[in-house]
């Protein structure tokens, strides 16, 4: 029996493995996308609009910036033991130009600011309710 895969922070991505995608939401009076999602009121100072749609973003862009994390994040973080290094990317989206933070996926091979990378889903850590999963961000070959 397979374990089940959660989200690590529900509804910030899709679950689609074949097509992932973050979700953001859009002001329904000023068109801004936003991630994480507004909620209250539209983060836009020249919009006073409080009502948002779903926004399903791009599921790739280019690499605005990165750096590799050689120290264990504190809880609620929870990190391999021994502590392994990873790397973290500030990601301009494609269509919405908004910048993304997340993990990288596999190694700096590849990885520079411009590179084209796409988002795939990957296990953060597994505990007895499954395999907890998050975005990170690959380098497109």
């Amino acid at each position: 029996m397979s374990a089940a895969r959660v989200p690590a922070v529900e509804g910030w991505f899709t679950m689609d493995e074949s097509d992932p995608r973050l979700m953001g939401n859009r002001c329904t009076s000023c068109g801004t996308v936003f991630f994480p999602k507004a909620s209250i009121a539209c983060r836009n100072p020249s919009c006073d609009g409080s009502s948002f749609e779903d926004a399903p973003l791009s599921s790739r862009g280019r690499v605005w910036s990165f750096t590799t994390n050689h120290y264990a994040p504190p809880a609620p973080y929870v990190s391999a033991d021994p502590f392994e290094p990873y790397s973290v990317a500030a990601v301009e989206l494609a269509e919405e130009k908004l910048v993304v933070l997340g993990q990288v996926e596999g190694g700096t091979e590849g990885l520079r600011v411009g590179a084209e990378v796409e988002l795939v889903l990957s296990t953060l850590f597994t505990d007895d309710e499954g395999d907890h999963v998050v975005w990170k961000w690959k380098v497109v070959a």
